[in-house]
């Protein structure tokens, strides 16, 4: 079988994150030494460690078949890939700050004015579509300093936590678009290597369910088991075991992790008992 070709970043939490992945996937990689590329001996995998906006360019050039990177460098470098799989981490957002002392009344602020980022595409592509005339100032590194010296009216970057914004005395006032880790691919892949992908994306899958689910266990007097129910569908319907003591049942069901609190106190008032939240380890709808 052919062996398919990811490409993630050399260093950092996205690289991180992404071996992680790899790992909960149950693929072995034969070592990590990570100086360029290290193979799987469970999976027909090779990984290629590169720089994080050197991916689209590789993805689609086909030096790599696939590659995990964030929405924001696929957005910004504009190859010719395709968008496979929202991957659920690595989450943040690109906006428009300006000086925090500056009065914000809306986009057209911007108008005639001068904003520093390191993308440039994602923006202009922005302004254009608000019909705002807007001049784009392109730096590598460092944009929070761009409004300080003089540079730029506002900056243009990525905002996890905004407290670098914080420090350079700036603030958040639009945002342009979300990203997360994605996964990427050639859009012209081999028969054998659309296979691995495939069972890639199969196991990919089941790993982000198990994330986003858990299994829920609770007791219950028999004449709320269909209320109960009611609340807690799961996957096609819950599991209902009789418990030694009569009158009693135990509700077995899975739960979207997001909403559990939001249900916990209908559980409650319908006589739920005993109530256990257990993480799922795989989960194959």
């Amino acid at each position: 079988m052919s062996k398919l070709k990811i490409a993630i970043q050399k260093s950092g939490r996205l690289s991180e994150k992404s071996l992680e992945l790899l790992k909960e996937c149950g693929i072995k990689l034969s070592n990590g030494d990570r100086k360029l590329k290290t193979t799987a001996f469970n999976f027909p995998l090779e990984v290629l460690f590169l720089r994080d906006d050197d991916i689209p360019q590789y993805v689609e050039q086909g030096v790599a078949d696939i590659g995990i990177l964030g929405e924001n460098e696929v957005l910004e470098k504009d190859k010719q890939v395709k968008v496979i799989e929202k991957l659920g981490f690595a989450g943040c957002k690109l906006s428009l700050a300006i000086p925090k002392d500056e009065y914000y009344n809306g986009l057209t602020y911007f108008n005639q004015k001068k904003v520093a980022t390191s993308y440039p595409k994602i923006l202009d592509r922005f302004f254009k579509s608000q019909n705002l005339n807007v001049e784009i100032e392109t730096i590598g590194g460092s944009v929070e300093i761009a409004p300080g010296i003089g540079l730029a009216d506002g900056i243009f970057d990525i905002v996890s936590t905004g407290s670098t914004l914080l420090m350079n005395g700036l603030k958040e006032v639009e945002v342009v678009t979300e990203s997360e880790a994605v996964l990427i691919s050639n859009p012209i892949l081999a028969a054998e290597k659309n296979a691995v992908l495939e069972k890639l994306l199969f196991r990919i899958r089941a790993v982000r369910n198990a994330a986003e689910n858990k299994y829920i266990l609770l007791n219950a007097p028999n004449e709320s088991v269909a209320a109960i129910s009611a609340i807690l569908p799961g996957m096609k319907s819950p599991t209902i075991l009789p418990l030694a003591q009569p009158g009693w049942s135990s509700i077995h069901s899975v739960v979207k992790e997001d909403q559990f609190w939001d249900i916990i106190d209908q559980l409650k008032s319908k006589g739920a008992q005993g109530i256990l939240v257990v993480p799922i380890e795989k989960m194959i709808l």
